[in-house]
């Protein structure tokens, strides 16, 4: 029996047999070795279930598989932040707008990040990360558009597991050298870059534009639920030894790894199945826009980096986010420290308290992803969209900063509202904007673009994720007020930056509602006539 994933194939036989003439015996081959190459590209997992499944089954699949693999990858990306304060027991910090105070502590840290320039050097580690992973972000996309990106996931996954694991253990072996902790969390920033292009690629290459922003706002709740189980994983580890708040999220990123390897299918031609079947749901009245238009080669040559930069849109859209996550990053970095480190009603909190209190920024960042994603759906307006949420960031950095510290009920609720604000945009730019400018219609349907642009407009983004936390591990030391004031300008300057896209928004929706006006009166018109 005839499985419906080798339907296309059949169809192509069939295709060649009724020609007109009998096929070649070189048609035959090429057929032959497209097939067998589908079929080496299948996941080894689901080569074992035989007969049709649905479409709606495999973007299901997909949408878990890749949700798992970017929580790990931002769960294992997390736990320095948490890991600080035991690193580093600073005791000169700030708590209103340039006072300080001392903060008495037992704990005598880990050389050598225990010294009066450990948050410095805690800040050179968190830079050199991310200057790794930004700069590989640029070639992992590169390659993910060339490779099997289920293979380019599960070694970029195994490969931070080992890392991660390994800087952990400088715990267990008693080492105090800088450049051990440097070096792997270099290694493992590299590690890390293959993760995002990878993952918005195989959603993009199963995800038509019919909601996008909405589906894609609520998957990427997996940066702020990655964060968070990170966060409280992490926390809840160190008092067993700060190791072991690396090697336990090390083991489990390994786990998923295997996992992604064995049943993650990249696209729907691995599969054997029509790409013109790829829709985000079934209503027939809703309009569709697959990512690859009906009867459109599937494969394209992938696409020169220079050339995705001079994609409408990628430009503008990268420096935003250039600025938009070094603030996200420096709150992911810095947050647990600062609030550990910073009195709550007159009371300083517990390292492990911090890291579990910081949490309410992520819970923040998933309800302004999914808001963001769905405003901007519903408006038609991505740029509208993310300068809107980075105009009201501006403000709730302010009220954070001022008012945060004077009772814990007080910071809970305006971190919330500035986790909302901070990364609504970021997930926005970083999934269904990534998305949308790798399928431009400049390239007709061109898939082959997406881990390209993804990996260009986050590689930018990243850049800016770098300098936040390391400019950060500078200021603070002489104060928070002053990080605080770097924060707020970066979210007003990424607002701003795309100001030409907004414009050119409002007055695409002001055109086309004075057509559906015109449109509707010459309807009415007609009818009384």
């Amino acid at each position: 029996m005839i499985s419906g994933g080798d339907h296309s194939f059949y169809r192509e036989v069939y295709i060649c047999l009724a020609s007109g003439s009998s096929c070649s015996y070189q048609q035959s081959r090429v057929l032959m070795a497209k097939s067998h190459e589908t079929t080496s590209r299948k996941p080894p997992g689901l080569r074992l279930f035989k007969g049709a499944k649905a479409l709606r089954n495999y973007q299901t699949l997909v949408l878990v598989l890749t949700f798992l693999a970017y929580t790990c990858f931002h769960m294992t990306r997390k736990i320095t932040s948490i890991v600080k304060s035991e690193l580093d027991p600073q005791t000169k910090v700030g708590s209103a707008w340039g006072r300080l105070h001392t903060r008495d502590s037992l704990n005598i840290g880990w050389s050598p990040f225990n010294t009066s320039d450990g948050s410095t050097l805690l800040g050179e580690i968190d830079v050199a990360f991310l200057a790794v992973y930004s700069l590989g972000m640029f070639f992992a996309g590169h390659l993910g558009d060339r490779m099997d990106l289920r293979i380019v996931l599960t070694i970029g996954m195994i490969g931070t597991a080992i890392f991660t694991a390994l800087f952990g253990a400088g715990y267990w072996l008693n080492i105090h050298n800088f450049y051990y902790f440097l070096v792997f969390q270099m290694i493992a920033g590299l590690f890390q870059s293959s993760g995002w292009p990878s993952v918005v690629a195989v959603v993009g290459n199963w995800f038509g534009k019919s909601k996008r922003g909405l589906i894609m706002g609520i998957w990427n709740a997996h940066t702020s639920i990655g964060n968070i189980s990170g966060s409280l994983l992490a926390a809840s580890l160190l008092k067993f030894g700060w190791g072991w708040s690396f090697a336990i999220p090390s083991i489990i990123m390994a786990l998923a790894g295997l996992v992604v390897f064995f049943f993650l299918p990249v696209s729907p031609d691995v599969m054997e199945m029509d790409i013109d079947d790829v829709e985000v749901n079934s209503d027939k009245d809703t309009a569709k826009e697959p990512l690859l238009e009906p009867g459109q080669e599937v494969k394209h040559k992938a696409i020169g980096f220079l050339e995705a930069w001079r994609i409408p849109g990628v430009a503008p859209f990268a420096l935003c986010l250039f600025f938009s996550k070094l603030v996200a990053y420096t709150f992911l970095y810095w947050l647990p420290f600062y609030i550990s480190h910073t009195p709550i009603g007159n009371e300083y909190l517990s390292d492990a308290m911090a890291g579990s209190l910081s949490t309410v920024f992520d819970v923040g960042g998933v309800l302004g992803g999914v808001l963001a994603g769905h405003i901007s759906d519903r408006l038609n307006a991505r740029a509208i969209t993310a300068a809107s949420f980075m105009y009201c960031a501006t403000p709730a950095l302010f009220l954070y900063r001022t008012y945060g510290s004077m009772s814990m009920m007080l910071n809970i609720c305006l971190m919330f509202i500035t986790g909302m604000f901070v990364n609504g945009p970021y997930a926005l730019i970083t999934t269904a904007v990534s998305a949308d400018l790798g399928t431009h219609s400049s390239w007709n349907g061109n898939s082959r673009a997406l881990a390209t642009v993804t990996a260009i407009i986050d590689g930018t983004g990243s850049v800016g994720a770098a300098i936040g936390p390391l400019l950060t591990g500078y200021i603070s030391t002489e104060s928070w007020s002053a990080v605080f004031t770097m924060l707020m300008a970066a979210a007003l300057l990424a607002g701003l930056l795309l100001t030409h896209l907004v414009c050119a928004e409002l007055r695409g929706n002001l055109s086309s509602n004075g057509s559906k006006v015109v449109a509707n009166a010459q309807t009415t018109c007609s009818d009384q006539v």
